[in-house]
């Protein structure tokens, strides 16, 4: 998947999971590499942190 593509796909994720949207990705990129599916494993990693990056930093 392209950077436009994750950066579309990650918004809506986002959008759709709220708070746990980086969580859920990391599950998903978890359970790629259970399957032995590198290249979407990749591809829930990028997502993960085009969400990081658009949650931006933690207020303490």
């Amino acid at each position: 998947m392209d950077m436009t593509g994750i950066h579309d796909y990650a918004r809506r994720f986002l959008s759709a999971h709220g708070e746990l949207a980086e969580f859920e990705a990391a599950q998903r990129a978890a359970e790629c590499d259970r399957l032995h599916d590198r290249a979407q494993a990749r591809d829930w990693r990028r997502i993960q942190a085009a969400i990081r990056e658009m949650r931006g930093p933690y207020v303490s």
